[in-house]
């Protein structure tokens, strides 16, 4: 029997990077944990927190500064939450929420992560379009659609595994920082000036006002799922020992790259503070307006194209990450897993409609309010992402000896009080011009009422958790448990059958049929894949909460065939089943496959993926297929 060992979660490209490896030098082994912040860094510095940037600095010079700063320590601590979650309890926050909350209150929150991570999409779509449009002169609605493509090159980044997905991201995030320090070591800040920055103070309404948007579009809900799947890319020993350095190691990871993110969005508000601040033009406040007005003030069109190029590069990075935490939250809140470039055009097109049809009908010059849209929009589900997480790492029943430290919670409280509050404001200041400027009863209606039930959907969250209802931990992430297997006595045949179960009500008869091609002398082999976003980047083991489960059921069901007499072993696949089971099938050297049939064909095929027809293309032995409605 192939045996695997360790437990941990899944989610995202889970414990694909070995961080145990004796034979490599202990500085290899700590940047081997080096990594999954930076993919969650680049949502800090997404073309929706420019806005903000380039309009505090233009408008208040250095003076908010700080601001950045605060906020930047506020996404830090709530980052290293995040990862704390998916360290210790091998959950990421998803599949938290699942185990905790009712079923309807669950749906509500998913669609809510959805609508963000639409949200954050739109402004990356966004983001690409104008910077192509700034560098290139192709109009904005051409920019809009040429975005689309980069569905296919994440498609292709996951065939390269984890670590090339962190490289080109950490390239990206490179080019970004590289073009600021160039237009920075230009546009030649006073530092002394700079410095003054950092002094806490609020000039005004108005910079207080630009403060909360800086606040309010600093930590992505998306952000908050991710990091606590990505964390679990590492594999390490699941000791307390191990735990505290995965912990440590993670959170030099997440200050560091928080870091970068930080310096990133400070040179846009240098960058603006130095050229137009003290120049004289307050007014500006738009990503295209500040590209114009660079040439004039650097003497150089070189600085602006790097703007742009800089641009670019942060839209891609994001939507990158963005595709991730998609997949995520899918297969966490509803244990629904489908073909990833699905799921990437799905979420892609529901950015790229709203901008298409605003330029469509409205014009380019309308782009600017739907960036500011998809941050409002962004700023209604920090809450629901926030509040659960605190929960999540504070109850000692789950996290035991890691769970935060009194100060910790508390600090982390009146972050999310203040983030909340911030982000509500940011709302209500756009509700009230909406309503100043439109007489329809109709839509001021029905935004007062979805506004009082998010403050008691947010009430809820809250409160919940307190109610001590006992947790749903025993089933597996993406799969139910499954029933007892009811088999009959031996009969006659090949010498060693394979069975592909998928832990669905099917099994029991799908086995019932193997059992009747062979006989007592027969070996049976049980298999299933594991076909998380983990397992499909890596196809190596894995120590998530699925695989962990999935051995157990596996196990159990070996146990129920033993019983009655058979000679049974079992074999832990991951990643493509369709290229797994037919690489465990001629390991195991199997004279016969016997496989279940889903039940859906054509469209269904293509989101859910066909396994038995890439199946039969790989194997030269029999293939049994049992359909759903086969009878014993």
């Amino acid at each position: 029997m192939n045996k695997h060992h360790s437990d941990i979660s899944l989610s995202e490209v889970h414990q694909s990077v070995d961080t145990t490896q004796t034979n490599k030098p202990k500085w290899r082994r700590i940047l081997s944990f080096f990594g999954p912040a930076y993919l969650v860094s680049v949502g800090y510095m997404d073309p929706g927190n420019w806005a903000t940037d380039l309009a505090g600095g233009s408008q208040f010079g250095y003076s908010l500064l700080w601001v950045l700063l605060m906020s930047n320590l506020m996404a830090l601590l709530l980052q290293s939450l995040s990862a704390r979650l998916g360290i210790v309890r091998h959950k990421d926050l998803a599949q938290a929420n699942r185990e905790t909350y009712p079923r309807g209150v669950n749906f509500i929150l998913y669609l809510l992560a959805e609508i963000a991570i639409a949200a954050t999409d739109l402004a990356e779509v966004l983001g690409m379009a104008i910077g192509l449009q700034l560098l290139t002169g192709m109009p904005l609605m051409y920019g809009v659609l040429i975005t689309v493509l980069d569905t296919f090159l994440l498609m292709l980044l996951q065939r390269f595994g984890m670590r090339k997905l962190e490289a080109f991201v950490i390239g990206l995030i490179f080019i970004i920082g590289m073009s600021f320090l160039v237009q920075i070591i230009i546009a030649s800040p006073d530092p002394r000036e700079m410095a003054t920055g950092f002094v806490p103070h609020i000039q005004n309404d108005a910079a207080l006002y630009i403060a909360i948007g800086i606040i309010g579009a600093t930590v992505m809900p998306h952000n908050l799922y991710l990091h606590s799947a990505l964390v679990q890319t590492r594999k390490f020993k699941n000791t307390e020992e191990g735990i505290r350095k995965a912990l440590k190691y993670n959170f030099w990871d997440s200050t560091i790259a928080l870091n970068m993110a930080f310096l990133v969005n400070a040179a846009i508000l240098v960058l603006a503070a130095t050229i137009f601040f003290k120049t004289g033009r307050t007014d500006v406040a738009e990503i295209r307006q500040a590209y114009e007005l660079l040439p004039s003030h650097l003497g150089s069109n070189f600085a602006s194209k790097l703007f742009a190029i800089a641009l670019i590069a942060a839209g891609q990075s994001s939507t990158v990450t963005g595709t991730l935490a998609g997949q995520i939250i899918m297969e966490g809140y509803l244990k629904l897993r489908i073909n990833p470039l699905v799921r990437r055009l799905l979420t892609r097109l529901i950015a790229i409609v709203p901008a298409v049809l605003v330029i469509g009908i409205y014009g380019e010059n309308e782009v600017d309010q739907l960036l500011i849209f998809s941050q409002v929009v962004l700023s209604m589900q920090l809450g629901f992402a926030i509040i659960p997480l605190i929960h999540f790492v504070s109850d000692r029943k789950t996290m035991g000896i890691f769970a935060i430290r009194p100060v910790t919670k508390i600090l982390a409280w009146i972050i999310t009080v203040v983030l909340i509050y911030l982000n509500g404001r940011m709302v209500a200041d756009a509700i009230t011009g909406y309503f100043a400027t439109t007489a329809s009863w109709g839509w001021k209606l029905l935004i007062v009422l979805a506004v009082t039930g998010i403050l008691i959907l947010l009430a809820y969250t809250v409160l919940y958790p307190f109610s001590k209802r006992k947790l749903k931990t025993s089933s597996s992430p993406v799969h139910p448990e499954p029933a007892p297997l009811d088999l009959p006595d031996g009969v006659n045949h090949y010498q060693t059958i394979a069975i592909a179960v998928d832990f669905r009500k099917n099994d029991s008869v799908l086995i019932t049929q193997a059992l009747k091609q062979g006989s007592l002398q027969t070996k049976f082999v049980l298999i299933h894949v594991v076909e998380s976003v983990a397992a499909r980047f890596n196809n190596q083991e894995i120590k998530d909460e699925e695989s962990k489960t999935d051995k157990a059921y596996l196990g159990g069901y070996a146990k129920q065939i033993r019983q009655k007499g058979y000679k049974v072993v079992w074999e832990l696949g991951y990643g493509i089943a369709s290229r797994e089971i037919p690489r465990i099938v001629t390991g195991q050297q199997a004279d016969l496959l016997v496989m279940g049939a889903h039940g859906h064909k054509g469209l269904k095929d293509f989101i859910y993926g066909s396994t038995i027809n890439n199946v039969r293309h790989r194997l030269k032995i029999p293939i049994l297929i049992i359909g759903s409605e086969v009878s014993r």
